[in-house]
């Protein structure tokens, strides 16, 4: 490591704590970086600073010694009834998370500020008691802070200094509702000290700095001039089946390397992983969604050197602080070019040097054109050498174990064979599948509860019955026609029965077409029916009269029905000519 990447500025200029000197010397700083150089004069006025610089330069310690100094100088407030933070630094990535936390710890050994980090996917319980129990300076992520925060562990009211680092990343990563959340209940701008820092200052993150921050003041450090020149970029034109051999033969060819692959997407990662693991190459997967404990194990190993090689995403391209990674590999260009700037930022950290290789292959070959015009330079291409390739066995990769794929695709909780299906939960029965036979308490009596076999069925005085038929106008009889006798409703057996139906009755010439439809007919007709039927067939006389009139010649008969029904009609024909008595 050289000192090119420093100033001739020394810490000790500042008018710093004697207990943060103490720090920086415990921490071998003396002298400061551009970025350091810049951000400590305004900052330490009590203004506002927006800073951009690349990745590895200093501005971690650059906001910690000025939040460190403001709390210093200040007085502590008195104790609250619930934790009251007085500084807050927000991280968008976990692992950005515990590095912030570990500088502060170095840096603040002997002050006596109290900091606590907080993060998901681990410790729960015991970050919720330790950010209760008191604390000065608190960093995390904007999830885990925001879960406490609403179940009123802390509250913001007391904050002094809140830091935004990486806040291009906070965008990317859609946490930028959460982050003006906080920032909503937090003093205003006027009374806090505001810092924030990215390695790519865009328009919508000085968009966020002027809507939250107190006038901030840009400090910008020029890429150029700190690792462009310190970083050997280069790149291979290969086809997407020579991608794993070049890999592999590239990896054999460099002694006593500390390599970080990325790849695009999660999927690639595991195939990666399979090849280089199965031709030999100790190797590790560094994604989202790998379990909190098992990625701080893989960057303690990574960074201790027992690991050579970590495949990762993006995931793992902000913020690590991973000292003395030699080679950069970008097995997939990156689709955004500002991700390739982070990502080569691993390498060539604190004025170190390091190789950036990226591999043009067919699928991500459009992304070059974009990298190069965003970083103002041309990246040579290599020709891909056959001694480079490295004979590759198909049947050689390897598949992640399918309790390991679970167990980080769920982000560390249960596996899918371990965990409850189908709605069951402790104290619930499972719902049953479609072609299960549905349980019931039958199946398994509860305890107390009588066997299903001993108890009766219910009596048919017990079961619901039918409601009765509401009476239409159908049912009524027609004008004229004496009412029908009430029809008595069917008894319960006959429920269960199926209705006759009535026999067919031929139509007769002696009998007239009555006004009742024959869907009424389900029953016998009332008697009052039966009787107007009757007295419609028999004749009008008595039955002495009958036997008189059978005896009567026809010719007669005959004329006495005329007879009859002229007068019933009161038609003026010869016989039925006014009497004497009828004009009296």
């Amino acid at each position: 490591m050289t000192d090119t990447h420093l100033t001739t500025i020394r810490f000790d200029s500042f008018a710093l704590d004697q207990r943060i000197h103490a720090g920086l010397a415990d921490a071998g700083f003396s002298l400061c970086t551009p970025i350091q150089a810049q951000t400590l004069p305004i900052a330490l006025e009590g203004r506002d600073v927006a800073g951009q610089a690349q990745t590895g330069t200093g501005k971690t310690a650059a906001f910690l010694l000025v939040l460190m100094q403001r709390l210093l100088s200040r007085p502590a407030p008195e104790p609250a009834s619930i934790s009251r933070p007085r500084a807050l630094i927000l991280a968008p990535t976990r692992e950005l998370a515990v590095q912030i936390h570990k500088d502060t710890l170095l840096l603040a050994r002997h002050t006596g500020l109290r900091t606590q980090v907080v993060y998901g996917g681990t410790g729960y319980q015991k970050q919720r008691d330790d950010l209760a129990a008191g604390v000065d300076i608190l960093i995390g992520t904007p999830g885990r802070l925001i879960d406490y925060f609403k179940q009123h562990v802390f509250d913001l009211k007391g904050i002094e200094v809140v830091v935004l680092d990486e806040a291009d990343r906070m965008f990317d990563l859609g946490f930028i509702k959460d982050i003006r959340y906080l920032f909503r209940r937090m003093p205003p701008p006027e009374s806090r000290l505001g810092m924030l820092f990215s390695a790519t200052l865009s328009y919508r993150v000085t968009e966020l700095a002027y809507e939250h921050m107190n006038h901030p003041q840009l400090v910008k450090v020029e890429a150029e001039t700190i690792t462009a020149d310190r970083v050997r970029q280069c790149c291979y034109m290969t086809s997407n089946e020579e991608k794993i051999p070049l890999l592999i033969g590239l990896v054999r060819s460099w002694e006593d390397a500390r390599i970080m692959v990325f790849v695009n997407t999660k999927r690639e990662a595991d195939r990666v992983w399979g090849y280089l693991q199965g031709n030999g190459i100790n190797t590790a997967v560094l994604s989202g969604d790998v379990p909190q404990k098992k990625r701080l194990k893989l960057l303690r190993d990574f960074t201790e050197g027992s690991l050579p090689v970590l495949v990762g995403t993006d995931v793992a391209a902000r913020g690590l602080h991973i000292p003395d990674v030699s080679h950069v590999v970008n097995y997939d260009l990156p689709e955004d070019p500002e991700d390739y700037v982070h990502r080569i930022g691993r390498t060539a950290r604190a004025g170190a040097t390091g190789d950036a290789i990226g591999f043009v292959c067919e699928t991500y070959a459009f992304c070059l054109p974009d990298i190069e015009a965003y970083i103002g330079s041309k990246i040579p291409v290599l020709p891909v050498d056959a001694a480079l390739l490295a004979e590759v066995d198909p049947r050689s990769k390897l598949r992640p174990d399918r309790a390991d794929r679970e167990a980080r695709r769920d982000g560390g909780r249960k596996s899918r064979r371990d965990s409850p299906r189908d709605g069951e939960r402790e104290g619930r029965e499972r719902r049953p599948r479609k072609g299960e036979p549905r349980r019931t308490s039958r199946d398994e009596p509860d305890a107390g509860v009588a066997d299903a076999a001993s108890v009766e069925p219910p009596s048919e005085a017990d079961r619901p019955r039918k409601p009765e038929r509401r009476r239409t106008p159908r049912d009524e009889p027609a004008t004229g026609v004496a009412d029908a006798a009430p029809v008595e409703s069917p008894s319960e057996a006959d429920w269960s029965k199926k209705p006759e139906r009535p026999p067919k009755v031929e139509p007769s010439p002696l009998l007239p077409a009555l006004p009742i439809e024959q869907a009424a007919l389900t029953s016998p007709p009332p008697p009052s029916v039966l009787a107007q039927v009757g007295a419609m067939v028999e004749p009008a006389g008595s039955g002495a009269e009958d036997e008189t009139s059978s005896e009567e010649p026809k010719r007669k008969r005959r004329r006495r029905r005329r007879k009859s029904s002229s007068e019933s009609t009161g038609a003026g024909t010869e016989d039925t000519a006014p009497t004497s008595e009828s004009v009296e």
